[in-house]
C-alpha cells in the first residue's frame, strides 16, 4: 500500500524548512544601530553574543518566557540587550529603546525572512489531497499571528492547525509537542501522520519515538545529512522532492 493512501496529516517545521533568513543577524542589528545614530557593530562579535544570549535566554526563560508568564517583547528586549552586552556594545537607555524597537518590529514582519518557492506549492498540493496540515514550530506568537500571513502562508488556505512554542509551552525536542499536534489533528494515530524538518533532534526523533512517520529535509547540504541518512531517515533535498516521496513510497 502507497505512503499516500496511509497519511491523514502531515505537519511540518518553519524555519529552515517553509523559511529561511534573508541576510546576516549583523545587517539588522547594524540598520537598527545606524537608525539611532551609532555606528554599525562588528558582524561576526554581534553574531557570537546573540548566540550566547538567545541560549542562555532560551534555558533561563524557556518556550519565549512562557512559563514565566514574561511577555515577549520583555524577554526579546532582555535577550537583544544582552546580546549587545557579549558582543562588547553598550548604550544609555534612551538610545537602546530606539535600536530594540527597530529590531523587535523587523524581526516581527516578513522583512528578514524568505520563503521557499516549494513551500506554498507544498503547503496546498498536501491540503488538496485531502491531508490536514499542521506547523509544530519552535517559535513565538508572532509567527502564528504575523509573520507566516505576511509571508503568504496563511491557516486556512496552507495549512489547518499550529503548534508553537511560545503559545503553548513546549517545545521540541519534547515529543509533547508533537502529542499536542495529534491532539490538535483530532486525536488521529501517530502512525499517520507524517512529520518534516530538518533537524534529526528536534524533527526526526521525538516525531519518530511516538509512532508518527518523518523525513528530513537538507535544503543547505549540511554535513550532518551523511549520519542521517546512515542512520536510517529519508533525507530529502527539498519539498517537490518530498512530494513525489509521498506518492511513491511503499
Amino acid at each position: 500500500m502507497a505512503l499516500l493512501s496511509k497519511l491523514r496529516c502531515i505537519t511540518i517545521d518553519v524555519t529552515g524548512t517553509l523559511i529561511a533568513y534573508k541576510g546576516e543577524l549583523g545587517d539588522y542589528y547594524c540598520l537598527a544601530a545606524k537608525a539611532a545614530g551609532m555606528p554599525c557593530p562588528d558582524y561576526k562579535r554581534m553574531h557570537e553574543g546573540f548566540k550566547v544570549a538567545y541560549t542562555n535566554m532560551a534555558k533561563q526563560y524557556p518556550c519565549f518566557g512562557h512559563d514565566a508568564k514574561m511577555p515577549n517583547v520583555q524577554w526579546w528586549r532582555k535577550c537583544v540587550k544582552d546580546s549587545f552586552d557579549k558582543a562588547g556594545y553598550s548604550y544609555d537607555e534612551q538610545t537602546f529603546e530606539k535600536i530594540f524597537g527597530r529590531i523587535y518590529s523587523t524581526f516581527g514582519s516578513s522583512a528578514p525572512y524568505t520563503v521557499f518557492q516549494d513551500s506554498v506549492p507544498f503547503l496546498r498540493w498536501a491540503r488538496n489531497k485531502g491531508f490536514l496540515v499542521g506547523i509544530v514550530s519552535n517559535s513565538e506568537y508572532r509567527y502564528q499571528d504575523v509573520i507566516l500571513p505576511a509571508l503568504g502562508i496563511h491557516k486556512g488556505s496552507e495549512w489547518d492547525f499550529g503548534v508553537f512554542s511560545g503559545i503553548e509551552g513546549v517545545e521540541k525536542p519534547n515529543p509533547k509537542i508533537y502529542e499536542m499536534a495529534l491532539q490538535k489533528a483530532g486525536n488521529i494515530p501517530a502512525n499517520e501522520v507524517l512529520h518534516i524538518g530538518d533537524s534529526m533532534r528536534k524533527d526526526y526523533l521525538p516525531a519518530r519515538n511516538i509512532g508518527m512517520k518523518a523525513l528530513l529535509l537538507d535544503r543547505f547540504k549540511t554535513p550532518d545529512a551523511t549520519s542521517w541518512r546512515e542512520s536510517g531517515a529519508p533525507v530529502l533535498p527539498d519539498l517537490v522532492t518530498a512530494q513525489d516521496w509521498i506518492e511513491n513510497e511503499s
